[in-house]
């Protein structure tokens, strides 16, 4: 009991060493560096998944850096540390050659490695990443204490990573914040510019005797090219501003971040809508959120040609009713011709963290979401939710 108590007061100890410093990478490398040091491991990898089939970030401890540089890239999600993504269970072998999943050491430098200890980290169901212990170095095979310790520190180990991807998400905001007050000034200072420029040109038209006729000519072409640029600063500024969702009202922002985005990527964008009303600020800040989401997705994995956003208040197709919403209910459909993905797929299933906020966004609102997709037949997100 004493064993175990000081074992669990060292996971304590660990991860309040790590929670002073929120940079997502230097939670993980601590994070790496406490796993193998409650467990006596030679070896250690934190491992978080990207969205195909590789790893975002990979950090190792109790290899040089030489060692490391010479592993070349990170790693694909395959074998033993692709199985670690899969589901929750943590898993343990003598040797992790005998496991029928291990595929050999790549590259050759790879150092050979026996005893092995896998933890996946799991928050709110979602996989995000995964402890790889190898080489137990006080015993010939990592034991069940081992797994407890590890499994306890994966629990405090998703909390503190998520956390540290809320704060980057923070500092980015921030930036963001800082780009728009930097556009605003650009706007304000080239507005006064070109405008000084128009008066100037105009006056030297009025002055010109030379020849009166061409010289306005000239002028007026002068003119055309300076209303062209004032609306080419208007369209900048606006995409490097945020919505305003609560003057403009979901449908006309919705609107104008479609038509930014579709003219960004040279994707034809329809939003079609039926029925329209002003919906309380929260309802229309997650709802565009969830779109948002969606929209970005498409336009990062899809491949797609059109995006089609529809937006129905009330029961409008019948569909509120048989969803148990009343017929006050909003439905908000993103439907693109992409190629599509099997939802089933492991990962899919183990790295869907957008659908999750979408989801969990819209059930906070006490609606659902619906994600049809198949590869090659596009996909299509269904929100509903009460008006």
């Amino acid at each position: 009991m004493a064993d175990r108590e000081n074992a669990l007061s060292a996971v304590a100890d660990a991860v309040m060493g790590i929670a002073g410093d929120l940079s997502i990478n230097t939670v993980l490398e601590r994070l790496v560096s406490a796993g193998r040091e409650l467990v006596d491991a030679r070896y250690a990898a934190l491992g978080v998944p990207d969205d195909d089939d590789g790893f975002a970030r990979f950090i190792t401890a109790g290899m040089s850096d030489a060692e490391v540089e010479a592993l070349g890239p990170l790693p694909r999600t395959h074998g033993l540390l692709g199985a670690m993504l899969t589901g929750p269970a943590p898993y343990r072998i003598a040797d992790v050659t005998t496991d029928p999943r291990f595929r050999g050491w790549w590259p050759a430098t790879h150092p050979r490695m026996g005893s092995f200890l896998g933890v996946p980290i799991t928050f709110k169901g979602d996989v995000i990443g995964a402890f790889y212990l190898t080489d137990k170095t006080t015993g010939p095979v990592f034991t069940e204490a081992d797994e407890e310790m590890v499994g306890v520190l994966a629990a405090h180990a998703a909390v503190l990573m998520e956390h540290a991807r809320l704060y980057e998400q923070s500092r980015e905001l921030s930036v963001l914040d800082e780009r728009n007050r930097l556009a605003r000034e650009l706007h304000d200072a080239t507005t006064q510019t070109l405008f000084s420029l128009r008066l100037a040109m105009e006056t030297a038209a009025a002055l010109v005797a030379t020849d009166p006729a061409r010289a306005s000519s000239e002028l007026d072409t002068a003119r055309d090219l300076v209303d062209a640029t004032f609306a080419e600063l208007r369209a900048l500024v606006f995409e490097l501003r945020p919505p305003a969702l609560e003057s403009d009202g979901l449908v006309t922002t919705l609107r104008k971040h479609l038509d930014v985005a579709g003219r960004a990527h040279g994707l034809r964008v329809t939003l079609h809508t039926a029925g329209e009303d002003r919906l309380s600020p929260r309802v229309e800040r997650e709802l565009f959120r969830i779109v948002q989401e969606a929209v970005t997705n498409v336009l990062r994995h899809a491949r797609a040609s059109t995006l089609e956003v529809d937006l129905a208040f009330g029961d409008t197709h019948g569909r509120a009713s048989r969803a148990g919403l009343g017929g006050g209910a909003v439905t908000v459909t993103v439907r693109d011709d992409g190629v599509g993905f099997d939802p089933d797929a492991r990962s899919i299933r183990s790295r869907r963290l957008g659908l999750t906020s979408m989801r969990e966004r819209a059930r906070a609102l006490g609606g659902g979401l619906t994600l049809q997709s198949a590869p090659g037949a596009g996909t299509t997100v269904r929100v509903e939710v009460p008006g």
